[in-house]
């Protein structure tokens, strides 16, 4: 194969490289408040481009028919907001008698009663070519179910509790999610034969605005002060992240293909990375409200500024071959068939 080939096969493993590099060389320009204006460009315009994508691309019958597979969105739900917390608790009893700073233990229990995303699972579901249908919904669902759930497992878990702000948080998920979502599905049923014959490039539209979530991510990251800690302690607390990570991502995989799951290994690639990610976007702002007046609000906030890109920087490493191992056993399957 050619550089030339290669360069257009791993396009998107060079951009990530390129954007985290451009994010490192100059964060002014795409974190909160600068010339980028994340804030607005991200949280509402990318996030609700990614599900106007999703609901312009999707069949309407695809779609329904996610909503009835209870047993799915059982699993995802339970693994991310029962399990994953659970699990997380009982890591740290051990890692409490390390040397590690214990704001940034508790940032880690704070991370595992975050919900999932509602962009990064289900762009890379989409990548994978798994059951994007299924991460949308368990992306829209987990976000809407986490307002109400995460303040509790962070009051039984951290003893904080505060009132938070449901209304808003509801109405800025329907205005990213459910409208654009709904909104793809209308014009799909207008433009459903012009769409069916030219294949407009949905992945790689979703894609790039993945490319731009990464970007500001790690603005945010390379320009946040707080980052700046002991670097033996971030370098624990990156492997800690990314050991948990790998551990759920190959636990959700085992679980979701075992020969009476029922699940298909499009099904499979929805629930790992919808089981396995946690929210950014909601998250730091919940944590401002929940631990509002904490001197230790920054420490407690590192460890998700750094799962969050994290998250997305292995997935989308591993997208490749988790393509490649979708695609074979669905050939073994029409074979067997």
């Amino acid at each position: 194969m050619g550089l030339q080939a290669r360069v257009r096969k791993e396009w998107f493993i060079i951009g990530i490289v390129l954007v985290i590099l451009s994010a490192k060389v100059h964060p002014s320009f795409g974190v909160k408040g600068g010339p980028l204006k994340p804030e607005f460009t991200i949280t509402y315009f990318a996030v609700a481009l990614i599900f106007f994508n999703s609901g312009l691309s999707l069949k309407t019958e695809e779609l329904t028919g996610a909503l009835l597979h209870v047993r799915l969105h059982l699993l995802v739900q339970t693994f991310t907001l029962v399990f994953f917390p659970l699990c997380v608790w009982l890591l740290l009893r051990l890692l409490s008698l390390t040397a590690i700073d214990q704001w940034l233990l508790k940032g880690l229990q704070t991370v595992s009663c975050m919900p999932p995303p509602v962009s990064s699972a289900v762009i890379l579901t989409k990548a994978v070519g798994g059951n994007e249908a299924a991460a949308i919904f368990n992306s829209a669902f987990g976000s809407f179910l986490g307002i109400v759930v995460t303040p509790v497992l962070l009051l039984l878990f951290l003893g904080s509790s505060s009132s938070v702000p449901f209304s808003s948080i509801f109405s800025q998920l329907f205005v990213t999610v459910v409208l654009p979502l709904v909104g793809g599905q209308v014009c799909r049923g207008f433009f459903r034969d012009f769409l069916e014959r030219q294949k407009p490039p949905f992945g790689t539209v979703s894609s790039l605005v993945l490319l731009a979530i990464i970007y500001t991510t790690f603005c945010d990251t390379f320009s946040n002060p707080d980052i700046e800690l002991d670097p033996t302690s971030l370098l624990m607390v990156a492997l800690i992240i990314f050991s948990i990570q790998i551990s759920f991502m190959l636990l959700t995989f085992t679980i979701s293909t075992r020969s009476l799951s029922g699940f298909s290994p499009a099904d499979t690639v929805a629930i790992i990375f919808c089981s396995t990610h946690k929210s950014l976007t909601l998250g730091i702002p919940m944590l401002k409200i929940v631990f509002e007046g904490y001197e230790h609000l920054s420490l407690i906030s590192v460890p998700l500024l750094i799962y969050h890109p994290a998250q997305i920087l292995l997935g989308s490493v591993l997208v490749p071959t988790i393509r490649s191992w979708m695609t074979s056993r669905q050939k073994s399957s029409l074979l067997l068939r």
